[in-house]
């Protein structure tokens, strides 16, 4: 398959297609033609850009390169960029000290090129060196060098060399003033970041983002705002940046509030607009607000799912209690990952459907997509929700044994769960003295309400006793021991719980309940 990029050569989306157009130049004579090698070489390495690319793609270009006996400049500017840019930037290191060996002089495209890589690497000693030979070479005085030196620094580097690097730039030059911005906002000295911003002679709408962006990633939502109110043009980054933060911050309601205006100026949302606020509504486990935003990812997607939006989709009508909804979504999702089974599978344990999520576990095992931990996670519980514990065993070995998925707190507390639910209090125990992990407060806690449900008092104050130890100013713990001893009918033993709150300074949360009001 061949796509065309707007205003690009053209590039290759499928190893396939690749393959056909190298091996027609090779039969045609042209596999010698710096001209059509250029343009080769070109269209592989976009094919090499972004999250959708392929590896199988990435791949064989970087394999057909090198066959090219003696690329040029450009050719190896090209792949380093395609490099670069892809999902596995080292690459481009590697391509850049491969040029180095065979003698091939860098140019000013070649090191933007490497120290982006260095950048997303956040390799300081080989962007240091690197840094070295463009001082040696000359290409410090290039504006577009020096500035992504000034990035580099920035953003993983020497904050003194990138504002020595700064103060020898043009002062009207905006790229170089929203890098240093960005480097202290990074590091935390928003103070310092802010004072840049004030002092700039002239702010661009990127600049603008790049503080709103740092007000709100180090959570001071409020001075995020002001400065969004206050910028003079916006675009989908700036709202995407305010409506984030409030999520960010749990202030959901405020996020759809602010959605709304977005739509209200004529504002298009995007992915991450409608990502943020799916996290929303499952927050507040807002099911109406949740298929509105639904209809608008449908409407502004023409009807086509991505895989992120699909997942949390899913994620949001499961938490808004809505598991059918989920189940229909799943199903629409055209690419499903990991992501995707595991948040059907446990949504659909969590709210006791068990058949159909180990259902759909079996049907997940029959695809190319392989479980991970978070899978058999869903997978035992809900094998706990549905008593099933000869099932649940077989599943917690073959996460072992095919899988090689080491057991963590959270499986372990599933199995203790699913045994104390089933009356197997001593398997219980005998199971979570076999843990390779030291045991948490959930598990210790979970074979305490099933001794309550079970009558088993011994056991229950074993279990208690490993809760104080751990912390013993939660006053659930007490409440539940003596909860047992009442169940019982054994009163004493319930005043002494009591009796032993009082001595340990612990008392009881008064109970409490919300109403959310709508406006």
């Amino acid at each position: 398959m061949i796509r065309k990029r707007k205003g690009t050569t053209t590039s290759v989306t499928d190893v396939g297609t690749l393959k056909q157009i190298h091996s027609l130049m090779i039969v045609n004579g042209f596999a010698t033609n710096v001209a059509f090698l250029r343009k080769l070489v070109l269209a592989a390495a976009l094919s090499m850009v972004g999250p959708a690319a392929k590896a199988a793609v990435t791949q064989y270009a970087l394999q057909m390169f090198a066959q090219i006996p003696q690329p040029d400049t450009f050719m190896w500017n090209t792949i380093i960029r395609g490099s670069s840019q892809s999902q596995d930037p080292v690459q481009a290191v590697s391509l850049y000290a491969q040029m180095d060996q065979r003698s091939v002089k860098p140019d000013n495209f070649t090191f933007p090129f490497v120290l982006k890589a260095c950048t997303k690497l956040s390799w300081v000693n080989t962007g240091s060196t690197v840094h070295g030979r463009v001082l040696r070479l000359g290409f410090v005085s290039n504006v577009v060098v020096r500035n992504t030196l000034l990035v580099f620094h920035a953003k993983c580097g020497d904050l003194k060399i990138a504002t020595r690097i700064f103060d020898d730039s043009d002062k009207g030059d905006v790229v170089a003033w929203s890098a240093l911005i960005a480097g202290y906002a990074q590091r935390g000295d928003l103070s310092v970041a802010r004072k840049l911003f004030d002092e700039m002679p002239n702010r661009d709408l990127v600049s603008w983002n790049v503080m709103i962006t740092a007000y709100a990633k180090h959570g001071e939502i409020e001075c995020a705002r002001k400065l969004f109110d206050e910028a003079p043009v916006r675009d989908v980054v700036s709202w995407n940046t305010v409506i984030g933060g409030y999520v960010l911050r749990g202030l959901n309601r405020e996020a759809l509030k602010l959605f709304d205006e977005m739509c209200g100026v004529g504002e298009c949302p995007d992915e991450v607009t409608m990502l943020s606020l799916v996290c929303a509504c499952a927050d507040l486990g807002d099911l109406e607000s949740g298929e509105k935003v639904h209809a608008k990812i449908m409407e502004i997607s023409k009807g086509k799912l991505s895989t992120l939006l699909g997942n949390a989709l899913v994620d949001m009508y499961a938490k808004c209690g809505n598991i059918r909804k989920a189940i229909r979504v799943f199903w629409l999702i055209r690419d499903k990952d990991v992501v995707s089974w595991n948040t059907v599978i446990s949504g659909l344990a969590f709210h006791g459907h068990a058949e159909e999520s180990l259902g759909l576990f079996s049907e997940m095992q029959r695809t190319k997509v392989c479980p991970d931990e978070v899978t058999f996670v869903g997978v035992l519980a809900a094998c706990s929700h549905a008593g099933n514990v000869d099932e649940g065993n077989r599943y917690f070995h073959l996460m072992r044994n095919k899988y090689k998925i080491e057991p963590n707190v959270r499986h372990c507390g599933c199995v203790v769960d699913m045994l104390g639910r089933a009356g197997l209090l001593k398997e219980a125990f005998d199971f979570i003295g076999s843990m390779k992990i030291e045991p948490n407060a959930i598990v210790w806690r979970s074979v305490l309400g099933a001794c309550k449900v079970h009558g088993n008092v011994e056991l229950a104050k074993q279990a208690n006793k490993q809760l104080l130890r751990m912390r013993g100013d939660q006053s659930g713990d007490y409440v539940l021991l003596s909860n047992v001893y009442a169940s019982q009918g054994e009163w004493n033993g319930a005043e002494k719980v009591r009796k032993q709150m009082d001595d340990n300074g612990v008392t009881k949360n008064r109970g409490s309940s919300f109403v959310e009001a709508y406006s």
